[in-house]
């Protein structure tokens, strides 16, 4: 991954959600060691503080554990969590902008159906 460093997201959150879509996608599975602190800031190019800051919000999110002296660690409710978080974001921001452009684009209840069991094929594979 490579941070965008115009964007508006602080270097150390596109960190963050780099790791936890590689928790999300099984990648770093619960249990698992995250890289350390010196790795990343050497594979990102970006200071070391900024990886300190973010693993404390990983951390204080209950995302990531510190052993001290070993290093962090992905929790074991980690994945929960980061579903959680983004089902209220989801819930919050992007449905929102979703019924918007249902109303705009007038999908009926039968064009919503029909994308209903499409994500739910995608399910089975």
């Amino acid at each position: 991954m490579s941070i965008d460093f115009k964007s508006t997201k602080g270097i150390f959150q596109q960190i963050a959600e780099n790791l936890c879509h590689q928790i999300l996608a099984g990648t770093l599975p619960p249990g698992e060691r995250v890289p350390s602190v010196r790795d990343l800031a050497i594979e990102f190019e970006v200071n070391r503080n900024t990886l300190l800051r973010t693993y404390s919000i990983l951390e204080d999110a209950g995302i990531i554990t510190n052993k001290r002296g070993i290093g962090f660690f992905v929790s074991e409710d980690a994945l929960e969590r980061i579903l959680t978080t983004e089902k209220q974001t989801f819930f919050n921001n992007e449905l929102s902008e979703f019924i918007q452009k249902v109303k705009v684009l007038k999908l009926t209840s039968i064009d919503l159906t029909d994308l209903l069991i499409v994500i739910k094929e995608n399910e089975k594979q």
